[in-house]
């Protein structure tokens, strides 16, 4: 795996522990409501608070598991393509099921950085 390659990961995997972050510890913040653009006080409702923290947790693994793949002694590669072409069908359905602008805001990063691993 190229320099450039482990740089781009590391960055995808901060992105999902900031999303982590905004989702299961400043679920109620106005970053929160500014990023993923849900009024402030909906962020209060004890069932979207919920939901978010458990999405949260998820985002958290995927930045776990990019991390894991750069150390990792074997198939560094195949891992870090794996959880890179999730994140992209993520964003895909995202882009297609709630804002367009999902494809790039969370998936250009990774579409950047799987593209990288090809060379």
């Amino acid at each position: 795996m190229s320099f450039l390659t482990k740089l781009l990961t590391v960055l995808v995997a901060l992105e999902f522990f900031y999303i982590m972050y905004l989702e299961t510890f400043a679920t109620t913040s106005k970053s929160t409501s500014r990023v993923f653009n849900i009024p402030q006080k909906e962020l209060h409702s004890s069932y979207l608070n919920t939901l978010f923290k458990n999405q949260g947790i998820y985002n958290g693994l995927l930045g776990v598991g990019l991390i894991y793949s750069i150390f990792s002694p074997t198939a560094s590669l195949e891992i870090s393509r794996i959880i890179l072409i999730y994140i992209i069908c993520v964003a895909i359905y995202g882009s297609v099921s709630s804002d367009k602008k999902i494809i790039f805001t969370q998936g250009g990063l990774a579409i950047i950085t799987l593209i990288t691993t090809l060379f």
